[in-house]
């Protein structure tokens, strides 16, 4: 069975998600402290995690599991609006988030989606895609640029193997945002812009560029001319 981790302390949140996501088949364990989430994260599949807990942030919470090196898929619950709080978040390793008010069948759709991406490279066959000096293990996630390991979030990764399975073909934003993320965030273009410069930073930092822009179209990956 699947199990998500809930970390929310307002038992009016977490009660009735816990409840929604228990009927979708899910194994839910609920927590309502950082602390407790990151002492039972291990063997999860999915964390659903809230900002404001009362004895740490959640953010921190976020940064501390991906610190560990753990790839679980992470969907925040925020009553935060602003769009620097979303990418705050983001670079903290969350892979999508959803404000507040909200409802249980958005969050239920979001889980789903956010369980078929990271399933995806598990029922992959066994290859390993090459560009240049960069290669990709889509069975162990493994990422390397002349042979120096690169740790990428899940969505990253996927962001990544979709340029390379496409490598030299110019891919809009919208593209891509259909193919990597199909309907999380709402469609929103720049979240594309936002993972493109992680990849960059994490790719293409302080080497021959291979993620390209191509003005007014879009982006391409391709070997250094």
């Amino acid at each position: 069975m699947t199990t998500v981790l809930l970390v929310e302390d307002d038992p009016a949140i977490s009660e009735p998600l816990a409840r929604a996501l228990g009927r979708e088949g899910y194994d839910v364990r609920a927590h309502a402290t950082g602390a407790e989430a990151l002492a039972d994260v291990r063997g999860v599949d999915l964390v659903v995690l809230d900002l404001g807990l009362p004895d740490m942030d959640g953010l921190d919470v976020a940064r501390e599991i991906r610190a560990a090196g753990n790839r679980v898929p992470i969907l925040i619950l925020t009553a935060r609006t602003d769009e620097v709080d979303m990418v705050v978040g983001l670079d903290a390793g969350a892979d999508d988030y959803v404000t507040k008010p909200f409802d249980l069948d958005e969050v239920a759709a979001r889980v789903e989606g956010l369980l078929r991406r990271a399933g995806r490279t598990q029922q992959a066959v066994s290859t390993v895609l090459q560009v240049a000096d960069l290669t990709l293990d889509v069975d162990s996630h493994d990422v390397r640029r002349g042979g120096e390991e690169i740790t990428l979030t899940n969505t990253e990764f996927e962001l990544l193997r979709y340029l390379m399975e496409n490598v030299g073909i110019v891919l809009s934003k919208q593209k891509i945002l259909d193919a990597v993320w199909s309907y999380d965030f709402g469609g929103q273009v720049n979240v594309v812009e936002l993972y493109i410069s992680y990849l960059r930073k994490k790719i293409d930092a302080d080497r021959p560029a291979l993620i390209r822009t191509v003005r007014g179209a879009g982006y391409i990956l391709r070997e250094p001319q």
